[in-house]
């Protein structure tokens, strides 16, 4: 199969179930910013964490395709798809149980940064929010669930801890913003 198929060269492209539309609606956005987090979070693995991280990393990344192919689908497709799900919400909200205890606990901002691994899950959760006002004006706009503005905001608060934890398993200490 060629990489290439000349059918986008005007300007569309299809949806999972065939459906064509532009390239610039908010749908081909929202994965497309999806994609983009799926991205950087391989830099992130490409910067060898430390192993415990690199396996959440992974599922992350398996997790973020389920993403994208739900926001590629729409709801009344006939094509049946894995979706996004509560249980997956749920995943997050237990890793973010379990690791946030091991952090010290906020009282000030931090500046992003630290390890090269820790800026870099810092700059995934920015692209992950920008990920999430997409996703959030695609569900004004077409019928997509809930789940996936639950999920995507669930995400960017678990990348802040993955952030932070990061620093914490390879000895940075975070730098507390401190106004002038």
């Amino acid at each position: 199969m060629k990489i290439y198929t000349k059918t986008g060269d005007k300007g569309e492209t299809s949806l999972y179930g065939g459906k064509r539309v532009s390239k610039s609606t908010l749908r081909i956005e929202a994965y497309g910013t999806v994609d983009e987090l799926n991205s950087v979070i391989g830099i992130c693995r490409s910067m060898w964490p430390p192993e415990e991280l690199d396996g959440i990393l992974e599922e992350l990344q398996e997790v973020l395709f389920v993403l994208g192919a739900d926001l590629a689908t729409p709801l009344d497709a006939t094509t049946k798809i894995h979706r996004i799900s509560t249980e997956d919400v749920e995943q997050l909200e237990k890793y973010i149980d379990s690791i946030e205890p091991q952090l010290e606990p906020l009282k000030s901002f931090i500046l992003p940064g630290g390890t090269g691994v820790a800026s870099y899950l810092h700059f995934t959760r920015t692209i992950c929010r920008r990920a999430e006002r997409v996703v959030v004006q695609l569900s004004k706009e077409e019928s997509i669930g809930d789940i996936p503005v639950i999920f995507i905001n669930r995400l960017s608060d678990f990348l802040f801890v993955l952030a932070r934890w990061a620093n914490k398993l390879e000895g940075r200490e975070e730098i507390k913003w401190s106004p002038k």
